[in-house]
């Protein structure tokens, strides 16, 4: 079976769980059914966990923000321009601190899809988030960021309005703010797109998200002209959580559920929590100098922390 055949039927056996009325034989053959579903999402390629991380019901910004956070208070514009809504974030409290929480915003439909640009954000979503990002390091609150987009929109408009100085504005600034950033890969991190937001002192990803300099498609369009070879690009571009850690570009990975985080969004809720409390309690040590030097130096020395 294909991942996504499987996902689909882990998904029917859910509701069919929620039935009233089903005898002991059959609810017993579901779960046996279901365990044997989740046994195979042991052994998932690279390929697959860029389905899981693309998965329309996969938990978005807004569900981690509910789930994690009291008190939002959002936050819009970047004071020069327009409201680009494919960052959202604002004002929030975490265990009784007061935090910035931002990231991208995809949407759950295709109405919403178009509406906050499929998660690709515009020169003025980056703005605004530094604009929330340097609000934070003023009044002492830590940053956490979100990051799910397939990269930021490459548009002819947003080129005119300054894509590109925008992303290198940010890598600049969050290099130096003196408050600690969390960021944490839900879904899909792509390109500048997805660094612009998570240069971060603690960069967590879920098991089945992916991180990578650009999407699979458009690496074997680059690389062999032909976008059909996506599969195969997977393996080589190392994307995966696993692969990432074992670089040591990120710090950790949060578990989820077999087949993806959609399938018990609490129990990833409950595991971020947990990590977010216990970064949150070692960074108290350090001074804001401290802080902002160690994400530099992390940054700065990226290539020579790999783990062997």
């Amino acid at each position: 079976m294909t991942i996504r055949e499987i996902d689909e039927r882990m998904t029917a056996i859910e509701e069919e769980r929620k039935q009233d009325g089903l005898s002991d034989e059959y609810a017993a053959a579901l779960t046996q059914e279901y365990a044997a579903l989740c046994k195979q999402c042991e052994t998932l390629t690279a390929h697959d966990n860029v389905y899981l991380a693309r998965h329309r019901h996969r938990p978005k910004i807004d569900d981690y923000i509910n789930a994690l956070f009291s008190d939002f208070f959002v936050q819009r514009g970047d004071f020069l321009s327009k409201e680009d809504q494919s960052i959202y974030g604002g004002i929030a409290m975490f265990h009784g601190i007061p935090v910035t929480v931002l990231g991208h915003r995809k949407g759950k439909n295709i109405n919403e899809n178009m509406k906050y640009n499929f998660g690709m954000p515009e020169p003025e979503g980056y703005r605004k988030a530094l604009r929330m990002m340097k609000q934070a390091e003023k009044f002492g609150r830590p940053i956490i960021t979100f990051i799910d987009t397939p990269g930021a929109y490459p548009g002819l408009e947003a080129e005119e309005h300054g894509q590109s100085n925008a992303i290198a504005k940010n890598l600049a600034e969050m290099s130096a703010i003196k408050t600690p950033i969390f960021s944490i890969v839900t879904g899909e991190g792509s390109s500048g797109g997805a660094l612009a937001i998570g240069v971060a002192n603690k960069v967590y990803m879920l098991e089945h998200a992916v991180y990578s300099v650009l999407s699979p498609e458009g690496f074997a369009s680059i690389l062999w002209k032909d976008s059909s070879r996506a599969a195969e690009a997977c393996d080589l571009m190392k994307l995966t959580a696993q692969d990432l850690y074992k670089f040591g570009v990120i710090d950790g990975i949060i578990p989820e559920p077999p087949c993806g985080a959609h399938h018990n969004p609490d129990e990833v809720f409950k595991s971020i929590d947990r990590m977010l409390v216990k970064e949150f309690n070692a960074m108290k040590r350090n001074s804001p100098a401290e802080i902002a030097r160690s994400r530099y130096e992390k940054f700065r020395n990226i290539d020579k922390l790999v783990r062997k």
